[in-house]
């Protein structure tokens, strides 16, 4: 059954058109990965569907009762709302009394003797338990535990934007909907986050649209892409490798019919130089098959990023930390680094959220200054520094700048990889920037078109040292495609800090990993085989905790600190944990069955109320536990 259909949709903005024709369906078991160059129109496509953008003709149709949620990259957050009130803010009845009961204990917290609280929550936990809403609040925690976030109770403006997008994701997720439309949904997300969200999606049961640069996680959620190509829609039937496939065979066959039909219209052609009279019908119908061969046009098949910037030379100095440390509000994020990186270097730099990636970054560029210890940079080296934010510092000090213009600053003409020399213009078009887009302001542009146009910048200034700072963020898949080959032939050091498990596979062969504490280990190979390294030594150390305990050389207490897996005496708990956990929450349900019974006796409400309250808590700190342990299953 069809949950959203577009019908001849059309969108233009003036420079570009979006949409021509735009028509397709999607249906409620469907989990589609719309994909397109930066600037196609993927991230209007989704607020039309979502009723937030305007068609200019043609119409969507929403079937009767479904229920669409949008999640923007940049989502709407009420900074005073805590991280639960946040989730729960724009829910259905079940959420709304969640947040009403949350509310109403917290009051109570503070009024304890409060009759008329007292009375309103009696009523709410009457109404959750006809609802089945208890699960909702679990389900919430549960899900933003998996995302990372553990303090339910903190003011969301005190947390970064990566976090917000956590939280809205999660409203989105608990929100259960018939069509769940996603813009970037991993952007900000660790590696197991990410993992973690894979897994969810696989199961939901409704259906999905979404946009992401994240090939692993494209290939494996989706059943189905729609690609948007220069406003026309093309749909695939498959994930992003069935995709790849047929995308070639298309191309494969595009160029042949495009080579067969100029064969054909040369033969013509050089028929019509020799002045054939049209005596005949046969020749009327000949001359003007000619003249329809001559105005055929082909749709170009070079709608792609085409990277061919020249290099320069570079030294056996490139960049020497030694005994580098950082660290702010007593923090450490550097400990005592020492490491020279060569030419020949690709390095991938991982880590959780504020482990101190990009500070690393801006201590090797000489933005900011190490606490202690010495950086020297090579006299040969040019550092093209690709930091996560140059869209938001391109549209701050050059908002009105038309685009070419932003390109000349580097020069009038551009030296490409062959020697040759092309115009700044020649040079945007190969960015997949039109010449009418050219002389837009740069705050025309989408965020990914403001990434892409800096990327373009720093390649044309000639680096031999590139460091890039999550380059996927924004970036389309077909640009990282490109940008991946253009790297594994750049004469010059590679730094990569990324999440995106597909990009570092594709352009490192060393991955530093930092650690709590300002550590950081070394690892051979790409995050694939840092992976393989990492199962290996977890698996070493569950056979080592074994090991321990069989022996009694340690105590309990002291080997759950140290395995990554779960020992005997923990799985036993853990299990023993899912018993408890239901118990508990059975004993609860009794317990608020009991207080909606004997309302209007307040002696008795208030005993059973702090009695409820006991078992929350309780249940509270089995549920924690019981993630803690099942982390390390």
């Amino acid at each position: 059954m069809s949950i959203v259909t577009l019908q001849s949709v059309k969108k233009d903005f003036g420079i570009k058109e979006l949409l021509k024709d735009a028509n397709f369906s999607l249906d409620t078991n469907d989990k589609v990965g719309l994909i397109g160059t930066n600037g196609s129109g993927k991230s209007t496509l989704l607020k039309m569907i979502a009723k937030l953008e305007s068609i200019d003709s043609g119409q969507i149709l929403v079937n009767s009762g479904a229920k669409i949620v949008y999640l923007p990259q940049q989502p709407d957050i009420d900074e005073n709302h805590t991280v639960l009130e946040q989730v729960f803010a724009d829910s259905g009845e079940q959420m709304n009394l969640v947040r009403e009961y949350e509310e109403l204990s917290d009051k109570l917290a503070h009024y304890p003797d409060d009759s008329q609280l007292m009375s309103r929550l009696s009523s709410v936990m009457q109404r959750m338990d006809a609802t089945g809403a208890w699960e909702v609040e679990t389900n919430a925690k549960i899900i933003l535990t998996k995302l990372g976030i553990a303090d339910f109770d903190v003011k969301v403006g005190t947390l970064s934007g990566g976090y917000r997008k956590r939280i809205a994701l999660a409203a989105a997720l608990i929100s259960a909907p018939d069509l769940l439309l996603m813009d970037e949904p991993t952007n900000h997300l660790d590696a197991l986050s990410v993992e973690w969200l894979q897994s969810y999606l696989n199961r939901y049961r409704g259906a999905l649209l979404l946009i992401t640069h994240d090939r692993y996680f494209l290939d494996r959620v989706t059943n189905r892409i729609i690609e948007i190509d220069r406003g026309d829609i093309y749909n695939y039937t498959g994930n992003y490798s069935y995709y790849l496939e047929k995308k070639a065979l298309a191309e494969e066959s595009a160029v042949s019919t495009q080579r067969k039909h100029q064969g054909i219209l040369r033969r013509e052609l050089e028929w019509l130089k020799k002045g054939p009279k049209a005596r005949s019908t046969k020749q009327k119908a000949r001359i003007e098959r000619a003249h329809a061969l001559r105005d055929t046009e082909f749709k170009q098949l070079n709608g792609k990023v085409d990277i061919s910037t020249v290099g320069r030379r570079i030294g056996k100095k490139v960049i020497e930390l030694q005994n580098v440390s950082k660290g702010y509000n007593g923090r450490t994020l550097i400990k005592d680094l020492t490491y020279e990186f060569s030419p020949e270097d690709r390095i991938g730099i991982i880590g959780g959220n504020g482990a101190g990636k990009s500070t690393l970054m801006d201590i090797m560029t000489a933005r900011i200054k190490p606490d202690s210890g010495n950086v020297e940079i090579g006299s040969t080296i040019h550092i093209g520094y690709f930091n996560q934010h140059s869209e938001e510092l391109l549209t701050a000090v050059n908002e009105d700048q038309r685009v070419i213009d932003y390109i000349k600053e580097e020069g009038e003409f551009i030296q490409i990889s062959d020697g040759t020399k092309i115009t700044a213009s020649q040079m945007l078009e190969r960015f997949l920037f039109p010449g009418n887009q050219q002389y837009a302001p740069i705050n025309k542009l989408s965020g990914g078109e403001k990434r892409r146009l800096y990327l373009l910048r720093i390649l044309i200034s000639a680096p031999n040292v590139l460091i890039l700072d999550e380059p996927t963020n924004d970036l389309d898949v077909q640009t990282l495609a490109v940008l991946e080959d253009y790297l594994e032939d750049f004469n010059g050091c590679v730094i990569v800090v990324s999440h995106d498990r597909y990009f570092l596979d594709r352009t490192v062969d060393r991955i530093f990993a930092l650690e709590e504490g300002g550590g950081l280990r070394q690892y051979p190979g790409n995050y694939s085989i840092y992976l393989d390294y990492k199962k290996a030594e977890e698996a070493e150390k569950q056979e080592t905790s074994k090991t321990v305990i069989a022996e009694k050389v340690v105590s309990p207490v002291t080997e759950t600190k140290k395995a990554r897996r779960l020992s005997n005496w923990e799985r036993r708990e853990f299990e023993e944990l899912e018993g408890k956990i239901a118990k508990l929450e059975a004993d609860k349900t009794a317990v608020e069955r009991k207080l909606v019974t004997v309302a209007g006796n307040y002696s008795q409400v208030q005993k059973l109320y702090e009695e409820v309250e006991t078992l929350k808590k309780n249940i509270d700190v089995a549920t924690e536990r019981w993630l803690e342990l099942a982390e390390m299953e």
